[in-house]
């Protein structure tokens, strides 16, 4: 079956996009990891919430420039490839994939982490792995259905998670009580260097909570607009999320105090404390929302992103991009769903960390490929340009290189794995593959719309003219 175009109808539109992009981004992190961070760096965990949401904003900022040049599927990779070459393509194409097999992963695992908590039954070796499986197995059915079904529960999944955290915040800042907020530093962190260790160990968690980002972009070929769509929705949901996050980690600090390090669901915990058994029943089925709908987002936009490796430019078999009667790459389905079951023999910190240093490999060339085109002039902008020359971009370089201190010694090691897996399938089937003739083009600038009008009009003028000659 050949590749097939959505139909406009089909189309996600710019609201479409920004609940994918806040389902993207908030989920478990924001339930089960204000705990964790807290044990880090205690009250200081806020400001090093607003420090990784300005770094990864920078990053964003990144995407929404590169997302003006191109109205093709793939984000990370697509940006890599024309600006890199076809090797990086392949390379953070194939990155950026795993990225999302190891997000679908986590966000499943993670719903079965908050679940047991309710449902003590779920607490036991067999729960553990049949769990996980069977909710990935469930949403990749799901995304057989194309994109008109992922419209609906995207958008459903992503209110009620909206209106879930909306009601922590508005009913938790009545209880909030100021003494909680000292020290600002853990008694615990006595030098300089101590509390950079303890900062960079919470960055690192933080990180990964704002790592969604990066997949708004992947199914830009399945949206209205997409050029100027993606730059405003990747600001739209960065700002969004950024709000979110702080407040609710103040507002968690502020009712529980140092008690936060010893809940693994604190957000839930802090309402039960203060109104009742009933509020935290309410704000665990939100969480059961919001990590369900991270889970379906992800799923969705990781088949997609397979399937323009294969469709656009060649970088994987031609199968992955095969799809349905529903328009849904249901090859890359089935295999993204293969790949997420075997992660899930992996432990949920472990998947967070791996999360981190993937998204570090894509962000590198991505934000290298900005000051690129900056230079260049190649591929216009279109609706959307970084001001400031190179400042952002050299600014989220340093800081994303920051991140290479935290990692820990078997998550490089699985990294490094895919790597070298890429490396075989590169140069033993796709390296002398031909480049795919339906890849798409960046958008062209005005002047460059205007040259190609031009260049048609004078072209069919003479195409028109008595010559006798047949023309298409």
């Amino acid at each position: 079956m050949s590749a097939k175009t959505a139909t406009p109808n089909k189309k996600l539109t710019f609201t479409s996009i920004y609940f994918l992009g806040i389902n993207a981004i908030v989920g478990s992190g924001a339930f089960l990891l204000p705990q964790q961070i807290y044990k880090n760096i205690g009250v200081m965990s806020i400001l090093v919430l607003l420090t990784a949401a300005l770094t990864v904003s920078m990053v964003a900022l990144c995407y929404a420039d590169l997302s003006s040049r191109f109205s093709g599927s793939g984000a990370a990779w697509l940006y890599s490839y024309n600006a890199f070459g076809r090797f990086t393509g392949f390379q953070i194409g194939l990155f950026s994939w795993f990225l999302g097999c190891l997000t679908f992963t986590a966000e499943s695992v993670a719903l079965h982490r908050t679940l047991k908590s309710m449902y003590p039954v779920l607490d036991n070796p067999i729960a553990k792995y049949a769990f996980p499986i069977g909710m990935i197995v469930l949403l990749s059915i799901i995304n057989l259905f194309g994109t008109s079904i992922v419209k609906k529960i995207n958008s459903v999944s992503s209110i009620i998670k909206i209106a879930t955290l909306v009601f922590f915040l508005v009913v938790g800042v009545f209880f909030i009580k100021t003494a909680h907020f000292t020290p600002i530093v853990p008694e615990s962190v006595k030098t300089t260097g101590s509390f950079f260790g303890h900062f960079g160990q919470a960055f690192s968690v933080v990180f990964y909570m704002f790592t969604g980002f990066s997949f708004i972009p992947v199914a830009a070929g399945q949206m209205n607009n997409p050029e100027k769509n993606i730059p405003k929705a990747l600001i739209a949901v960065m700002s969004s999320v950024t709000i979110i996050y702080v407040l609710v980690q103040a507002i968690a600090i502020g009712i529980l105090g140092p008690n936060i390090a010893k809940f693994d669901i604190p957000i839930a915990q802090a309402l039960n404390n203060s109104i009742g058994h009933w509020a935290y029943v309410l704000i665990v089925i939100g969480m059961i929302i919001s990590i369900f709908g991270v889970a379906f987002a992800v799923s969705f936009n990781t088949p997609v992103l397979a399937a323009s490796l294969s469709t656009e430019h060649n970088l994987l078999p031609s199968a992955f991009g095969k799809r349905n009667k529903n328009d849904a790459p249901y090859i890359a389905v089935i295999i993204t769903m293969i790949i997420s079951i075997f992660l899930v023999s992996f432990s949920y910190i472990f998947l967070v960390a791996a999360i981190v240093l993937a998204s570090f490999i894509q962000y590198v060339p991505s934000i290298l490929a900005v000051i690129k085109f900056k230079h260049t002039k190649q591929f216009p902008n279109n609706g959307f340009s970084l001001k400031g020359g190179d400042t952002i971009p050299i600014i989220a370089l340093i800081i994303s290189m920051y991140l290479l201190t935290n990692f820990r010694l078997d998550v490089l090691l699985l990294i490094v794995g895919v790597f070298v897996v890429g490396l075989i399938m590169y140069y033993t089937s796709i390296k002398n593959k031909p480049d795919s003739p339906s890849a798409p083009q960046a958008p062209k600038g005005k002047v460059a719309q205007a040259t190609t009008k031009l260049a048609d009009k004078v072209a069919t003028t003479t195409q028109s003219a008595p010559t006798h000659v047949s023309t298409k």
